[in-house]
């Protein structure tokens, strides 16, 4: 029996490089979209708001609040030191003071700190660690309230003045919804 030698014995499919190399694309996207689903679910979206209509309401208050903060000449500077915030006021007030740090994007990370007055015009009150970066910080009583952007730890103070420019919402705001 006589065979043709430059006819090479055909390899079975699963032998030969290129169906792999071909298939391989379509299973990475299958497996990145796997990947992105489970990042989708397991991972919280803080920026969304449910109430975004109540929250929109509530921006005149929120901005009057920031204007008596002006008018009365309140300023503070705002320290940290470990797990301790200490607040000291300009103007000397009674009562006490709520002090709040918002993490821009992660809405878990955000703290509320209950100020104690430990002599007139010095608050304190307990904080866990923040992670470096920036962060929103209110500082505000029932009449009044403070705002400003603090880099972390690249600022070792943040003075709050009623004279701080407002944030871009509040701009909107305050031009009317132009």
């Amino acid at each position: 029996m006589l065979t043709n030698p430059s006819r090479a014995r055909a390899q079975a499919w699963y032998r030969e490089p290129w169906p792999w190399i071909l298939m391989a694309g379509p299973a990475l996207v299958v497996v990145a979209g796997c990947f992105t689903a489970w990042l989708a679910v397991r991972s919280d979206d803080g920026l969304v708001v449910d109430d975004y209509y109540k929250q929109g309401l509530a921006i005149n208050q929120t901005l009057g609040r920031s204007q008596a903060a002006a008018h009365l000449g309140i300023r503070a500077d705002v320290r940290l030191a470990g797990d301790q915030v200490q607040v000291r006021l300009g103007a000397a007030r009674s009562g006490a003071l709520t002090l709040q740090f918002a993490h821009p994007t992660l809405a878990g990370m955000d703290q509320i700190v209950q100020l104690h007055m430990v002599q007139p015009g010095v608050y304190e009150g307990q904080l866990l660690p923040l992670r470096p970066g920036r962060w929103h910080v209110v500082l505000e009583q029932r009449e009044w309230r403070l705002t400003g952007d603090w880099s972390l730890p690249a600022q070792e103070v943040l003075a709050l003045d009623g004279d701080t420019p407002p944030s871009v919402g509040e701009e909107y705001w305050k031009g009317g919804g132009r």
